[in-house]
């Protein structure tokens, strides 16, 4: 004979109901035309940077090709972390993630502007 308390279900911890698939969705684009923008200037700099008349080197290509690549990176892991979450918390996980992809970009400008000429070729 099992011994089935019938009081497990009552004692497990309450699981916080995951938001609808078209609320998901729904937040999901709204932030990931941020992050799209993101990509977009990313790879405007990067274009601009590669047909001026020096062109860029190894390093310079490195750095910025990763800052195209950042926030495809950041949306999918802030993505992954808050898609089986509650709206509002999907919506914080997505805004944290942009935050750190605002500062990266910063950094990367920032970078471009006080030591551009290690980036060209």
């Amino acid at each position: 004979m099992s011994d089935l308390n019938p009081d497990a279900a009552a004692s497990a911890p309450l699981r916080a109901k995951s938001a609808p698939t078209w609320l998901v969705v729904t937040i999901a684009a709204l932030f990931g035309l941020f992050y799209a923008y993101a990509v977009w200037n990313a790879l405007a700099f990067l274009v601009e940077q590669a047909s001026g008349p020096l062109g860029l080197n190894g390093y310079g290509w490195f750095v910025l090709l990763f800052a195209v690549a950042f926030p495809l990176i950041a949306f999918g892991v802030a993505f992954t972390i808050g898609w089986r979450r509650r709206g509002w918390e999907l919506a914080i996980v997505l805004l944290a993630g942009l935050c750190v992809v605002s500062v990266f970009w910063l950094n990367v400008v920032a970078y471009a502007a006080v030591y551009g000429a290690s980036l060209l070729g």
